[in-house]
């Protein structure tokens, strides 16, 4: 807060339910003129703008949407702009995919912006679980806006934290992270061999939880078909997913909030800054697409800080859907003809301008520009985008180098959410490493904890055994290193003989620790940054590695 006042930016992860709101909501109220906030959801933009509201005793933030009438966009548009700081709406809450419209840009830039929050800033990562490229257009805007800001999340790890700051364009930010563990939930895993004994174990296990409570599940037919058979035994349940109509989903949400649902069954869609203190369980009834995914998730469970639980049913055949979700081509088609299309402009193209020549959707177009973007064949400046001089066929394959990393990144991400379902160590040291964070002993609240104090080996000895682990362990966590392969990468942490790093072009890699340091395979980089000479290992330490 005192960071904000004072007009530096902030980047804040904080797990959920733990008062990221307060840090932007208490700072607005007291400096002149309006907080604009982007959130992702309509949904959670009322529920967020009528809580300040009623706290405030007034009207003081108001919602932009495409389902306003024209009078009330008028009115909003107008409190924004009041010179008078004791009506003035102090919060503007707006979607991203408004926020890069022209037209809305330069309405924002003629307010008296005191700061912006970019809220689920997680959205902007290409490591991040929700990645949305309507978020990389955000920099851009903010950059115009000259105001401080508030990127917050619950989840990210220090390579997501390092593409928020820069994607945003957030300079010298105050960077809060607060820890990851959820210490009050139960966390477990209930492996299945049969598709059909799985998913009469989901019914039987949700149906015997006390809620309220949530389940998660990879498809819309899923998600329909469990809510179907949890109602036809008498269970107050709905179902959320991207199939239904907007009023639909708004009403499940609503439901879910004030009781009358005891538990919404649905796809990864449900529950993003959803304000419930008082969930129980979350059950997912397929394996999620990351970790990072999980986390979020669970973390909607527990609020209040009262026991609660987060089982996931796993049948390893499940993963191949995840493969598949996870696997998507570019089409070198339509980059070649947006890069054609930006070559034959004179002066630097808006993204409005390029949606009317192109008559690409604004989400298709705005993932294409990013690509090539990222591939270096085109250059964001102040007016709008512009391509530099190359060869088409050169500016195509740099920017299907980068979906292809990107695809390399997700798939690295199904593998680590497989590792954490099939692992027999602590399951909460093996999900805090994966975001670089270490948990000195064992938890003692989760499945594979219970059934080692069942046979016998304590918690003690089992924390004994993992000291003698950590004393031996050659890069700190977080640490950065070279591979001669995959290149720059961060250390996330130890399980047993094995290191985890997330390289920066294709995810995450699990090495045997004993064949790094034989063979040389890491070289730790100087606190100065990379020497772009540096490489370590030999033919053979790669052949041992791939």
């Amino acid at each position: 807060m005192e960071a904000l006042i004072a007009g530096k930016s902030v980047l804040c992860v904080m797990p959920t339910g733990s008062g990221k709101s307060a840090i932007y909501q208490v700072p607005a109220m007291t400096l002149p003129g309006v907080a604009i906030v982007i959130s992702p959801l309509i949904a959670l933009q009322h529920d967020q703008a009528e809580a300040i509201n009623g706290h405030a005793g007034a009207e003081r933030a108001r919602v932009i949407n495409s389902e306003l009438t024209s009078s009330e966009l008028d009115a909003a548009w107008g409190a924004a702009a009041d010179t008078d700081e004791s009506t003035r709406a102090k919060f503007l809450f707006l979607a991203p995919e408004q926020v890069t419209r022209d037209d809305i840009t330069e309405k924002l830039r003629a307010l008296d912006v005191s700061l912006v929050v970019v809220d689920e800033a997680h959205c902007v990562s290409s490591w991040g679980h929700d990645f949305r490229p309507d978020y990389l257009q955000l920099g851009h805007v903010l950059r115009r806006m000259e105001a401080p800001v508030v990127a917050l999340t619950a989840t990210a790890s220090q390579p997501v934290q390092q593409e928020i700051v820069q994607r945003l364009h957030l300079e010298d930010p105050l960077v809060l992270v607060e820890g990851f563990d959820r210490p009050n939930i139960f966390l477990e895993v209930i492996q299945h061999v049969e598709e059909a004994d799985k998913n009469r174990a989901v019914r039987e296990e949700v149906l015997g939880l006390d809620g309220p409570g949530l389940v998660y599940t990879a498809t819309k037919k899923t998600a329909e078909t469990l809510a179907a058979d949890l109602a036809a035994h008498g269970l107050r349940v709905d179902v959320y997913h991207a199939g239904r109509r907007r009023k639909e989903r708004e009403a499940v949400h609503d439901a879910f909030l004030d009781g009358t649902a005891d538990v919404v069954v649905a796809t990864t869609a449900f529950g993003m800054g959803i304000d419930k203190p008082d969930v129980r369980f979350v059950v997912h009834a397929d394996i999620p697409d990351s970790l990072d995914s999980y986390y979020q998730e669970i973390g909607r469970s527990g609020r209040d800080g009262k026991p609660a639980r987060a089982v996931l049913h796993y049948r390893p055949e499940d993963l191949s859907l995840r493969r598949f979700f996870a696997s998507a081509s570019a089409n070198r088609t339509q980059l070649r003809e947006l890069f054609l299309l930006l070559c034959a402009q004179a002066e630097p193209a808006t993204l409005k301008q390029l949606r009317e020549l192109s008559g690409l959707s604004a989400r298709k177009l705005t993932g294409l520009l990013n690509l090539l973007e990222a591939g270096g064949s085109v250059q964001e400046v102040a007016k709008g985008y512009r391509a530099r001089k190359m060869r088409p066929s050169a500016a195509v394959d740099g920017a299907v180098e980068q979906a292809e990393s990107r695809e390399s990144i997700d798939l690295s991400r199904v593998e680590m959410a497989r590792r954490y379902a099939e692992t027999s160590r602590c399951r909460r040291q093996s999900l805090l490493s994966y975001f670089g964070e270490e948990r000195p002993e064992p938890c003692g609240n989760c499945d594979n904890c219970a059934a080692a104090e069942q046979a016998g080996t304590s918690a003690a000895l089992r924390g004994s055994l993992l000291d003698e682990t950590v004393a031996d362990e050659p890069f700190d966590v977080d640490s950065e290193v070279v591979h001669p392969q995959w290149g720059h990468g961060t250390v996330m942490g130890y399980e047993d003989d094995v290191i985890t790093v997330l390289f920066d072009t294709v995810g995450y890699r699990t090495l045997s620790l004993s064949l790094v340091e034989e063979k040389k395979l890491l070289v730790a980089v100087p606190a100065g940054g990379p020497d772009t000479g540096a490489t370590a290992g030999t033919k053979e330490g790669v052949k041992a590695a791939v």
